[in-house]
């Protein structure tokens, strides 16, 4: 039996620990928002520290750079520490990130506290999926899951329109200083309900390679990364093909954006009913329902009927980071941290591909070009999961 599964087990006697579950979407909620914050702060960031926009904005390039690095190598680096203490330093690096962006006199110290906050965003969601599987019987990991990510959606929604309001209040390193403060509740939080949680198994490097040679998990990984490239390609584009395509204005723009953020937390709850229910079938769905809406958006060029595709993509793409996660706690479950770290190394790979790919397609064809490159995309995807990509089913709680 495996060390993983084992204490699964154990959480299935002593009853989910739902309270350690909300702690963890605390944490994934000032996460994120300390992740995209300096996309709303980026001009005053950069006339306080005399240096250009472009180079502010590599403090985002930074960040995710570090998280993909991190998210491979995490899992061997901390195998034999309790994961209790594992995602509180994660929190304490969050705490230290801020502080030293809030005050950093200069570039050097902006990006080293973004490196604290790769370091931090890259080990956490490299163990979220595998921690959730401890904390929850497995039936109910889907519902953790959902829970764990509506972080994500709520920081998606709140942290450019706050964080830019904010910064022209009370000054962009005082905004900092907020999410500081979000980080020492989470702190706190994680430190009251978080069990302890012994290491599971002896994870190397090699381990990687080992969970990548199983039948079926190269292709998985390879269709969920066709996922996130599909949908970040459209997200990076969607703002000039509003305004190009349908002639919306900056008011409209706002308000079909902030449909997208509301329908994708609610697909984030929505996604853990779902996934109990079947899987398989809501990863197949999920892609194949955006890729047709690509194509949609592209033909039926209406304002009215855009907003309403593109709160259904929200609402679709809600669900495709849960399900995902959940199926690697169910494929591979006695290595569920190194699958993860597999996972997000390959999302944060789409996100440069796709937005790298999106540049290149929308300078040579425009936003249609991108959107129906997108489609296409997400439709093999789609194709991939049909033929190959499986799972084995929730054990019933006892």
């Amino acid at each position: 039996m495996s060390d993983v599964v084992q204490p699964a087990r154990q959480s299935r006697a002593e009853g989910p620990a739902w309270g350690a579950v909300v702690s963890m979407t605390f944490g994934v909620f000032a996460l994120v928002t300390a992740e995209f914050l300096p996309a709303s702060l980026l001009t005053p960031m950069a006339a306080d520290l005399r240096i250009s926009e472009g180079v502010a904005g590599q403090t985002v390039t930074v960040t995710a750079a570090v998280a993909l690095v991190t998210s491979l190598l995490i899992p061997a680096a901390t195998r034999r520490v309790d994961r209790r203490h594992v995602l509180l330093a994660f929190s304490v690096l969050l705490i230290l990130s801020n502080l030293l962006v809030a005050f950093a006199p200069g570039l050097t110290f902006l990006l080293l506290g973004r490196v604290l906050l790769g370091i931090a965003l890259g080990g956490f969601w490299t163990m979220s999926a595998a921690v959730a599987m401890r904390l929850v019987p497995e039936p109910l990991v889907p519902r953790a899951l959902s829970m764990i990510f509506s972080g994500v959606s709520a920081a998606t929604i709140l942290a450019a329109p706050v964080g830019s309001y904010l910064g022209e209040i009370i000054g962009w390193r005082n905004v900092f200083l907020i999410t500081l403060v979000l980080g020492v509740v989470t702190l706190v939080a994680q430190f009251a309900t978080l069990p302890r949680m012994a290491p599971s198994g002896l994870t190397r490097l090699r381990t990687l390679a080992d969970v990548l040679m199983r039948p079926g998990i190269a292709l998985g990984m390879l269709a969920a990364m066709l996922v996130f490239t599909g949908h970040f390609a459209f997200f990076t584009y969607i703002r000039p093909f509003l305004e190009t395509a349908t002639g919306a204005g900056i008011g409209a723009v706002s308000a079909i954006l902030l449909g997208f953020g509301i329908a994708n937390f609610l697909g984030t709850l929505l996604a853990g009913p779902l996934l109990e229910r079947n899987l398989r079938l809501t990863l197949i769905a999920m892609p194949l329902l955006m890729g047709a809406l690509g194509v949609s958006l592209v033909t039926l060029v209406n304002p009215a009927v855009d907003a309403v595709m593109v709160a259904l993509w929200g609402l679709a793409f809600g669900a495709v980071p849960v399900a995902w996660s959940t199926w690697l706690t169910r494929t591979v479950p006695d290595q569920a941290e190194s699958a993860g770290g597999l996972l997000v190394a390959a999302v944060q790979l789409a996100i440069a591909v796709g937005a790298a790919a999106g540049g290149m397609l929308y300078d040579f064809s425009g936003a249609s070009g991108v959107f129906s490159a997108s489609s296409l995309v997400l439709l093999v995807a789609g194709l991939i999961i049909v033929i190959g990509v499986r799972s084995r089913p929730a054990v019933e709680a006892v």
